[in-house]
């Protein structure tokens, strides 16, 4: 069903940075495009899609299965039920949940650790987690955290689906489900026939085809600054792509007059501390979007962009400078922007 109009103030932010959808900017719909959306895995969702049925119902049936499946917040979760299980034996899991965590072990392994799913405790201990803290840990605490968690600690088997830990562990998908679930999304809806189509949810977009404008869609990427929220800082257009960001302009930690980013390095055990301040990734898949952008940004500004190249990934980097920001692209990236 059409999302509510009390959402419209909520949505104001995220439809100034969709130029195309500019002219749904009251809610209201086009004629042969359906607008969906609500909230999942602990963020919104939107879907605007041209399809020749109602595709709501889909939609919200499609991220609930997701949760079930990733949720670290629903107890009888799939995820949650293997990080209660006991160390050293496999865990069966749907074929979904084995394809995220097998991306997220080649992320870990290509990045040399700089993404990791085990890093949740680290997270929470830093202040950014369910039972976060607000002040800085001592160094032997976060040491001591450390040395509890690692990728190189959990098994991943495709066929048949399952995983397993050498030792108790906390995995936590939060750096890649939302990419998965908007490639899930995508997929029902080509099941449905949908031949036009915008998913996003919690800011991790995937386009296809055009928008009601009749031009493909125009996606803005934001400045990332808490002064200038609703800004754009570029303007790329998405043909059967999807652009993940990861950011530490919206959440993070001030103490002593220090500020700490909710992005960790799974390598030291401390927050970020570097002068980037957004990755953008464009990517065929949103799952691999989102991983690469948060991968990108613990690398860091100088590591960052030579990982990108090499990888040949469409990357634009933002790095604060005293007089402003600076930009960084790769050659990939250009390509994207719009005119």
């Amino acid at each position: 069903m059409p999302a509510p109009a009390s959402e419209c103030r909520q949505r104001a932010r995220v439809l100034l940075l969709c130029a195309a959808l500019a002219v749904l900017a009251g809610c209201g719909e086009q004629p042969g495009y359906q607008r969906h959306g609500g909230d999942t895995m602990g963020t919104y969702y939107q879907v605007t899609a041209r399809c020749p049925v109602d595709v709501g119902p889909a939609v919200e049936a499609t991220l609930r299965q997701v949760n079930a499946e990733m949720s670290t917040y629903l107890p009888d979760s799939e995820l949650s039920r293997f990080n209660s299980a006991p160390p050293g034996e496999w865990f069966p899991v749907s074929a979904a949940l084995a394809e995220v965590l097998a991306a997220a072990d080649t992320l870990s392994r290509e990045s040399g650790g700089a993404f990791d799913v085990t890093v949740g405790p680290l997270v929470n201990l830093w202040g950014f987690g369910p039972d976060g803290a607000t002040a800085p840990p001592a160094d032997a605490v976060v040491a001591d955290t450390l040395a509890g968690i690692g990728h190189r600690h959990l098994d991943v088997r495709r066929e048949p689906p399952g995983v397993r830990k050498a030792r108790p562990l906390y995995v936590d998908l939060s750096a890649i489900a939302k990419g998965h679930g908007v490639d899930r999304v995508v997929a029902r809806l080509d099941e449905a026939g949908c031949d036009a189509l915008l998913v996003d949810v919690g800011g991790e977009v995937r386009g296809r085809g055009l928008s009601p404008s009749g031009r493909p869609w125009r996606i803005g990427i934001e400045v990332p600054d808490p002064a200038q929220m609703g800004s754009v800082q570029r303007v790329i257009t998405l043909e059967d792509a999807a652009v993940a960001t990861s950011g530490d302009y919206r959440n993070f930690l001030e103490s002593d007059g220090h500020r700490y980013s909710h992005t960790i390095d799974p390598r030291t055990g401390r927050p970020v501390d570097h002068t980037l301040a957004s990755v953008s990734v464009v990517h065929d898949s949103a799952m691999w979007a989102d991983g690469y952008a948060t991968l990108l940004n613990v690398l860091g500004p100088e590591d960052g962009p030579a990982f990108a190249e090499r990888a040949g990934l469409a990357a634009l980097f933002i790095e604060r400078r005293e007089n402003g920001f600076r930009e960084r692209y790769t050659p990939a990236f250009e390509r994207l922007l719009a005119d």
